[in-house]
């Protein structure tokens, strides 16, 4: 897996309560349907989430597939490692490497099938997999900063920009509109 590149110098943005974390998720499942439509077969994308214990990576993954019309228990996959999810673009894997120890271990639960029959893979902690995962279109990483946190955005691939440049676009809008003066 290679790092994923800048999504810009201002490919940040503040996420000051977990209102901001379930928005963001929810853009980014719009983004995904934009980009992706319905049932693609051009092979998976896979959007890494970083951050550290408590950061919002499930908040966020969670919010992306109720986005994407899922109903129902949306589960931390933290002990199952991989939960599917059908949406209106196919199917979603929901995945965590937390307990992934050796990237090796991913043969086990035959991730890159999973990957090559899916719409889109949401992976949590993709860096345990490094040299095991498919190259990460789009990471989303979650950071503290203050009292609260802020998502940075990176791509890869031209999907993954698309799909960045879209989440991040649409939380801009969202934030200038919460700090526009009422009328």
């Amino acid at each position: 897996m290679s790092e994923a590149r800048s999504a810009a110098p201002d490919g940040e943005v503040p996420l000051p309560d977990a209102g901001a974390t379930e928005r963001a998720g929810q853009a980014l499942g719009r983004a995904l349907q934009t980009v992706l439509g319905p049932r693609r077969a051009d092979g998976a994308v896979v959007v890494g989430l970083t951050g550290g214990l408590g950061a919002g990576k499930t908040t966020l993954a969670r919010a992306s597939l109720r986005a994407l019309g899922v109903v129902g228990t949306v589960r931390s996959p933290t002990y199952t490692i991989a939960e599917p999810y059908e949406t209106r673009i196919g199917c979603i894997w929901h995945i965590d490497l937390y307990r992934i120890t050796d990237p090796d271990e991913l043969e086990f639960v035959a991730l890159r099938d999973l990957v090559s029959e899916s719409a889109a893979c949401l992976v949590e902690w993709p860096e345990r997999g490094r040299g095991g995962l498919p190259e990460i279109d789009c990471l989303a990483a979650i950071a503290r900063h203050g009292p609260g946190r802020r998502l940075r955005i990176g791509w890869n691939t031209a999907r993954g920009r698309a799909i960045g440049s879209r989440t991040l676009a649409s939380l801009r809008r969202e934030h200038r509109r919460a700090r526009a003066p009422k009328s």
